[in-house]
C-alpha cells in the first residue's frame, strides 16, 4: 500500500460531534481517562507511592466505582457536556463498544469499551486541532511553536496507560492460547464463544482505528503492536471459531488493516514481532537463561504458516533483506547488544539459511535470487560502525551458504556482481577501446576500494576455501596483483587488503595451482588474467586508486622503457609476495620451480641459436623464437632477484633442500656451462654439493625417511660423476652417493671437506677440500701438500681401519697429560676430550678448564665439536668432586652463552626429566647443578634472556612442584633470580608466578620450601625498586595479603623474618612512590 494511504476505517468514517472549541475539549478527554483509570482512594498511600499501572489497582469493584464517577461527570459536571456528545457519537459507530460500555455484568470488557470510546473521542479532537488554522508564530530568534496536536507529556502519560489498558482488558483476554500471548496474562473470563468473537472484533477494529493517529498511533505501535497483529491475524485468518458473530465483510477489512499495519511500521520491528507471533520451532532448545522463565503456548499451526507468509513479504519487499536482518539480530540500535550478535555465530548461521532459502511464494529460485543478492550485497556497505559488523558477518555467511547450495545463481547474482569492477578492466574483457577516449574512467576510486574490501570481507574473513570462491577469486587475480604493484609504488591504502586476498588465496589452493599463479604473475605462463593492455591504474584523490583507459605512447623507446620497468617491478613486488610464505613453504616450491626452469633454458640454449641462425625463417617461427627468448629472459630475472632477496630460511624441510640440489646437479647433467658464466656455475654446483655434505656431516639431524628423500639424488650423482670434465667434482659426487646409500656409515674425507666449505669453518690439516669448492685454498699460515685423491682404490679403507685402530691402542694406553695449548690441533682436542675422562679428579678438573678456556677463545675446532663437548660437560656434571662439576658447571654456561639456542632447550629437557637409571638423591643433586648452569647462563645472557623467559620460568615452576623438599627450595630460588633479572620484561607470567608463590607459602609441607617462596618475594621487591609498583601493579594486594598472612599464621621464626623484611620492602618502596623526596635547587636564568 502506497506511503501516505489510509486504511479503510473498521467503524465507517469519522464525524465531529459537539460545538465546542476543541482545544478545550482535548484536556476534557484527558481527564476522563485519568478518572476512569483512578487507583482507589488510599492504595497509594498503603503501597508507599503511586501506581505505575492499572494492573496492580484496578480491580472489579475499582471499574465500577470509576466508570459510576465518570458517568456522572458527564451528566452534571459544567463544561463536559460537548464530551458528553462527542463519546456518544462515537458509540453510535461501534455498537459493541455501545453495549459493552453498559455491560455491569462484566466490569472489565465495559471499562475497556469506555476507555476505547475515549480513546477515539482523544482522536477526533486531535483531527479536529490539526485541521484548525495554524496559529501565529513565534518572535524572531525563538523556538518555533509545537503543532496544536501535540501532547504533552502528562497528557502522553496518560494516553499510554489508557492504552495499556484498554489492550490489556479489551483485546488479551479474548485471545486463544498460543496467539500472542505472553507470560503472565490473565486467562480470558467465562465469555460465550460468539461474544468473544464480537468483542475481539469491537476493541481490534478500535485499536486499528486508533494507530492511524500519528499522536495514538505512535505509543501504540510501539508497545502492543505484537497483540493488535494477533488479534487481526484471529480475526482476518484464524479458524472460523474463533470469529463468530463477526461477518465476511469485516474479517476483509481485517486482512487489510493487518497488511496496512505491516506495510506502515518499521519494518524491522515487524518482523520481529511477526517471529514472535510464530513462535519457535518445536525442537528447538530454550535459550540460556530462559530456563526458568514461564512456558508459552505453541503457536497454532495456521498462525505460524501465516507469520511465515507474512515473513516472506517483509523479505521480498524493497530493503527487505536488511529488515529482516534488523528483525532478527539482537541489538538492531547498536551498543553491546549489537557486539554480542556478531559474536553469535549461530544465530548468523540461522539468518543466512533464512535468506538462502527460496519462500514458497516465490515462484523461482532465479527470480528470488535476482531480488535478494543484490540486498545481501549491500549489507557489506553498512557504515554505521556499531551494526557494521553482524552485517557483514550474516552477508558473509549467506553468500557463502548460497554458494554452496546453488552454485551457478550464486555465481551469476552474487560473485559477478561483487567482482564486476575488477572483472570490467581483466584482459579477457571486451572493451571497446576505439569508442572510448584516453582517460576515460572505467572502475572509479570509490567503486574500486569498495570491491576490494568486499573481497576481502567475503573471501578472506569468510574463510571458505571451496573450489567455487577459489575459482572465481583465480579471475580476478592478476588484476588484484597488478593494484598490489600499483599500491606498492604509490601511498595507497589498498596495498594491505590486496596482500591478505593474494596471500589468502596461495595458502587455501592445492600447491600446484599456487605455483601456477605465481608462474603467471611473473609473466611466465597464462594461468591468471591481468589487467587489460590498455588500461592502468591512476592515484585517487582519497589515497585509493582508479582504472582508465591509457594513452597511446607513440614514442617506441618510451614504450620499451615502460614495458622493461614494468616487468621489473612485477618480479620484484613477486619477490616481496613470496618473503611472507616461507613459512608455509610456498617460497622454497617456486624457487625450485624456478631452478628447474633455469634447467630447461640451459638445455634449450644451443638449440635455440641454431634456429636463430637458420635464414629464411617464417614470420610465425620468428615470433616463436621470441617469446622463447623473452621467457628465458624472466626466468634469468626472477632466479636473480630471489636469490638476491629470499632470506636463507627459504627451505623449511629437508624434501626442498634436496629439489634445489636436484634441480642444480640436473642443471650440470645436462651441459657443463661455457664462456663468462661458467665459473659462477661451477660455484653453484659446489655449494649444492657442499650442501648436501653439511647435511650428511650432522649440520641437521637426518632420520630415516630423510635418506629416502636424499636417495633421489643417486642417479643424478651418478650421472655427475661419470660425465662431468671436472675430476674432483666427479669424486666428490662418488663419495656423496657412497655416502647417502650407507646412510651416513661410511663417509670419505672429501665429505666433510665439503661439508666445512659449506658450513664456514677451516679444514682440519688431515684433509683438504677439493679445488672446485670455495674454500679449499690453503690458509695464509703456511701452504699444504696437494691432496691425494683417490676414486676407488681398494687400499683406502684398508688406510681408513689402520688409522682408526692405532687411535683406539692410542686410548687405551691411558690418559696422557691435559695440554691447555692456545690452537690446539685436532689431534691435541682429542686428548683433551680423552683427559676429561681422568679418574684423577686434578687431570679431569684442569682438562675440563682448558676445554672451557677453548670456548672463551672461540676456538673454530671447539666450536665445531660444541654437541661433544655439552656431551662431555654434562656428564661431569654428575661427578662427586666439587672442583670437576665446578669446572663442567663453568664450560656448560660457556658453551650455552655462545649458543643458546642449541644448549638451552637441552638443558631444561634435562633440568625437567632426569636421565634414567640415576637414583633419585643423585638425580636430584645434578638436576639442583643444572638449575645453576642456567642461572649462570641468565647471568650471561643479560636482556637477551626475555626470549627464553618462557621456558625458563615454566621449567622452575615444575621444579617447585617436585616431590623432593631440596630441589623446590633451589627452584624456587632460581626463580626469584630470574623474576629479579627480567624487571619490566616479567609480562603475563607475573600472574602465575603469583599463584604458585602464594600455593607453595600456605600449603607446603617444609619449612624450607616456604621459606624459599617468601624469600623470592623479597628478592622481587629489593630488585624491582621503585618499579615494583608499575611491573607488579596487578598482583601487588596479592602479595600484600600473602605476606601478612605468614606473619600471622607462620609458624617458622625465619620464614617470618622474610616477609617482615619483605612488608619492610614494600613499605619503603611505597613511601617513595607516594612521597617522592623533594629536591632544594635554584635555577639562574640569564635574560637576554
Amino acid at each position: 500500500m502506497a506511503a501516505g494511504t489510509r486504511a479503510p476505517p473498521l467503524h465507517g468514517g469519522p464525524k465531529m460531534a459537539g460545538g465546542a472549541e476543541p482545544g478545550l475539549e482535548l484536556q476534557r478527554v484527558v481527564e476522563a481517562l485519568e478518572l476512569l483509570l483512578q487507583p482507589p482512594t488510599g492504595s497509594a498511600e498503603r503501597d508507599g507511592g503511586p501506581v505505575p499501572g492499572p494492573e496492580s489497582a484496578l480491580r472489579p469493584e475499582t471499574l465500577r466505582s470509576n466508570a459510576a464517577a465518570l458517568e456522572e461527570r458527564l451528566r452534571r459536571a459544567p463544561g463536559w457536556a460537548a464530551l458528553r456528545g462527542l463519546r456518544h457519537a462515537v458509540l453510535s459507530r461501534a455498537p459493541a463498544l455501545a453495549a459493552g460500555a453498559v455491560d455491569e455484568a462484566e466490569p472489565g470488557w465495559a471499562a475497556a469499551c469506555g476507555l476505547l470510546a475515549l480513546l477515539l473521542c482523544l482522536k477526533e479532537r486531535l483531527v479536529a486541532l490539526a485541521a484548525a488554522p495554524a496559529a501565529r508564530g513565534a518572535g524572531p530568534g525563538a523556538a518555533p511553536p509545537p503543532s496544536a496536536d501535540t501532547l504533552s507529556v502528562a497528557q502522553g502519560r496518560a494516553v499510554g496507560r489508557a492504552l495499556r489498558a484498554a489492550v490489556g482488558l479489551g483485546l488479551v483476554p479474548y485471545l486463544p492460547p498460543g496467539v500472542g500471548q505472553r507470560p503472565g496474562t490473565p486467562a480470558p473470563p467465562p465469555a460465550a464463544l460468539a461474544a468473544r468473537g464480537v468483542r475481539l472484533h469491537a476493541a481490534t477494529a478500535a485499536l486499528a482505528e486508533l494507530a492511524e493517529h500519528p499522536a495514538l498511533g505512535g505509543p501504540l505501535l510501539t508497545r502492543h503492536l505484537g497483540l493488535l497483529l494477533a488479534g487481526l491475524c484471529l480475526l482476518g485468518h484464524g479458524p472460523a471459531a474463533h470469529s463468530q458473530g463477526v461477518s465476511e465483510a469485516e474479517r476483509v477489512r481485517c486482512r487489510e488493516a493487518l497488511r496496512h499495519i505491516l506495510d506502515r511500521v518499521y519494518q524491522p520491528l515487524a518482523v520481529r514481532e511477526l517471529l514472535v507471533l510464530q513462535g519457535r520451532p518445536k525442537q528447538s532448545p530454550p535459550s540460556p537463561g530462559e530456563e526458568t522463565k514461564p512456558a508459552l503456548v505453541r503457536a497454532p499451526a495456521w498462525l505460524r504458516r501465516l507469520c511465515g507468509q507474512l515473513l516472506s513479504e517483509r523479505l521480498m519487499r524493497p530493503n527487505g533483506v536488511q529488515a529482516v536482518v534488523r528483525g532478527i539480530m539482537e541489538g538492531t540500535g547498536g551498543g553491546a547488544g549489537a557486539e554480542a550478535a556478531a559474536v553469535d555465530w549461530r544465530k548468523c548461521d540461522a539468518v543466512a539459511k533464512i535468506l538462502a532459502s527460496c519462500p514458497q511464494q516465490c515462484l523461482s529460485l532465479e527470480d528470488y535470487y535476482r531480488l535478494v543478492c543484490p540486498q545481501i550485497l549491500d549489507l557489506l556497505h553498512i557504515q554505521d560502525k556499531l551494526t557494521a559488523r553482524q552485517f557483514q558477518r550474516v552477508a558473509t555467511t549467506t553468500l557463502l551458504t548460497m554458494a554452496k547450495e546453488h552454485p551457478q545463481l550464486a555465481e551469476k547474482h552474487l560473485l559477478q556482481p561483487l567482482l564486476a569492477p575488477l572483472l570490467r578492466c581483466s584482459e579477457t574483457a571486451e572493451l571497446a577501446v576505439d569508442d572510448l577516449s584516453a582517460g576515460t574512467v572505467l572502475v572509479t576510486e570509490a567503486e574500486l576500494s569498495s570491491c576490494v574490501e568486499d573481497v576481502l570481507k567475503v573471501y578472506v574473513v569468510g574463510n571458505d576455501s571451496s573450489s567455487l570462491l577459489l575459482g572465481s577469486l583465480h579471475s580476478v587475480l592478476g588484476v588484484v596483483f597488478s593494484l598490489y604493484s600499483f599500491a606498492k609504488q604509490n601511498v595507497s591504502y589498498l596495498r594491505s587488503p590486496c596482500q591478505e586476498i593474494l596471500l589468502w588465496f596461495l595458502e587455501k589452493s592445492e600447491r600446484e595451482v599456487s605455483l601456477s599463479v605465481l608462474e603467471g604473475f611473473a609473466g611466465l605462463n597464462s594461468s591468471v588474467h591481468a589487467l587489460h593492455p590498455q588500461c592502468r591504474f591512476r592515484a585517487g584523490s582519497e589515497g585509493g586508486a582508479t582504472i582508465a583507459v591509457e594513452e597511446t605512447i607513440s614514442d617506441e623507446d618510451e614504450a620499451l622503457y615502460q614495458k622493461v620497468s614494468s616487468e621489473q617491478c612485477r618480479v620484484e613486488n613477486l619477490v616481496e609476495l613470496l618473503s611472507h610464505c616461507q613459512r608455509s613453504g610456498l617460497a622454497g616450491d617456486f624457487f625450485i620451480r624456478c631452478l628447474k626452469a633455469l634447467t630447461c633454458v640451459a638445455a634449450e640454449d644451443e638449440a635455440a641459436s641454431n634456429l636463430a641462425a637458420v635464414p629464411g625463417g617464417s614470420l610465425l617461427e620468428l615470433e616463436q623464437y621470441h617469446a622463447v627468448q623473452r621467457r628465458k629472459l624472466l626466468v634469468l630475472q626472477l632466479v636473480a632477484t630471489l636469490c638476491e632477496s629470499v632470506s636463507d630460511t627459504v627451505f623449511t624441510d629437508i624434501a626442498q633442500v634436496v629439489e634445489f640440489v636436484a634441480a642444480t646437479l640436473q642443471r650440470a647433467c645436462v651441459g657443463p656451462a661455457r664462456g663468462p658464466g661458467a665459473a659462477a656455475e661451477a660455484q653453484t654446483l659446489a655449494m649444492a654439493m657442499g650442501l648436501v655434505a653439511a647435511m650428511l656431516g650432522g649440520a641437521v639431524q637426518l632420520q630415516s625417511g630423510d635418506f629416502a628423500v636424499l636417495k633421489r639424488l643417486v642417479p643424478l650423482l651418478e650421472e655427475l660423476s661419470r660425465t662431468y670434465p671436472e675430476p674432483l667434482t666427479q669424486e666428490l659426487a662418488t663419495d656423496l652417493r657412497i655416502a647417502i646409500c650407507t646412510h651416513g656409515a661410511f663417509s670419505p674425507g672429501t665429505v666433510g671437506a665439503a661439508a666445512d666449505s659449506v658450513m664456514g669453518k677451516k679444514p682440519g690439516t688431515g684433509a683438504q677440500s677439493p679445488a672446485g669448492i670455495p674454500g679449499g685454498a690453503p690458509s695464509p699460515g703456511g701452504g699444504r701438500s696437494p691432496p691425494r685423491h683417490r676414486r676407488s682404490s681398494p687400499s683406502a679403507p684398508r688406510e681408513r681401519s689402520e688409522e682408526q685402530s692405532v687411535s683406539h691402542e692410542r686410548d687405551a694406553a691411558g690418559p696422557a697429560p691435559a695440554p691447555c695449548v692456545e690452537s690446539p690441533t685436532p689431534a691435541g682436542l682429542q686428548e683433551l676430550l680423552v683427559s676429561a675422562y681422568d679418574p684423577q679428579p686434578p687431570g679431569r678438573a684442569a682438562a675440563l678448564r682448558c676445554l672451557a678456556s677453548l670456548i672463551t677463545q672461540r676456538d673454530p675446532e671447539a666450536l665445531r665439536l660444541q654437541e661433544k663437548l655439552l656431551q662431555v660437560f654434562l656428564e661431569n656434571v654428575q661427578h662427586e668432586d666439587a672442583f670437576v662439576y665446578l669446572s663442567a658447571i663453568q664450560g656448560v654456561a660457556l658453551l650455552s652463552s655462545e649458543y643458546p639456542e642449541r644448549i638451552l632447550p637441552v638443558l631444561l629437557a634435562r633440568y625437567g626429566c632426569p636421565a634414567r637409571g640415576t637414583e633419585d638423591t643423585t638425580a636430584t643433586v645434578t638436576r639442583m647443578k643444572l638449575g645453576e648452569v642456567l642461572m649462570r647462563v641468565t647471568r650471561a645472557l643479560g636482556d637477551m634472556v626475555f626470549k627464553h623467559r618462557e621456558p625458563l620460568v615454566q621449567a622452575f615452576l615444575r621444579g617447585a612442584r617436585d616431590p623432593d623438599s631440596t630441589l623446590r627450595a633451589s627452584s624456587l630460588s632460581n626463580l626469584g633470580e630470574l623474576c629479579q633479572r627480567l624487571g619490566f620484561q616479567l609480562g603475563s607470567i607475573v600472574q602465575e608466578v603469583t599463584s604458585c608463590l602464594t600455593a607453595i607459602a600456605k600449603t607446603d609441607p617444609e619449612a624450607e620450601v616456604r621459606r624459599a617462596a617468601v624469600h623470592v618475594v623479597v628478592v622481587l621487591l629489593r630488585g624491582l625498586s621503585e618499579k615494583a609498583t608499575e611491573v607488579l601493579q596487578d598482583v601487588l594486594r596479592d602479595l600484600y595479603r600473602l605476606l601478612k598472612h605468614v606473619v600471622a599464621a607462620e609458624p617458622d621464626g625465619a620464614t617470618v623474618l622474610h616477609a617482615q623484611l619483605a612488608l619492610e620492602e614494600l613499605d619503603a618502596v611505597m613511601r617513595r612512590v607516594l612521597f617522592p623526596p623533594q629536591t632544594l635547587e635554584k635555577k639562574i636564568v640569564v635574560l637576554p
